[in-house]
């Protein structure tokens, strides 16, 4: 359970890379761009839950000691 976390950051942060390889940057919002771009943009809030997952569960460690 202890390595769901680094794993799962790891796979979004992969799969975001991959989007952004996808993503026409000079039309973002045509095409299989705008696909790439709602990609990167679950990527990046998958990203941001794990990481506020992983700081809560520092504090209740911290908390219920």
């Amino acid at each position: 359970m202890k390595f769901v976390i680094p794993i799962g950051i790891l796979l979004a942060l992969g799969l975001l890379i991959y989007n952004l390889t996808l993503l026409d940057f000079s039309n973002p919002l045509q095409g299989d761009s705008s696909i790439a771009l709602i990609g990167i943009i679950a990527c990046a809030c998958a990203i941001l839950l794990l990481l506020i997952l992983r700081t809560s569960r520092k504090i209740a460690e911290k908390h219920g000691k």
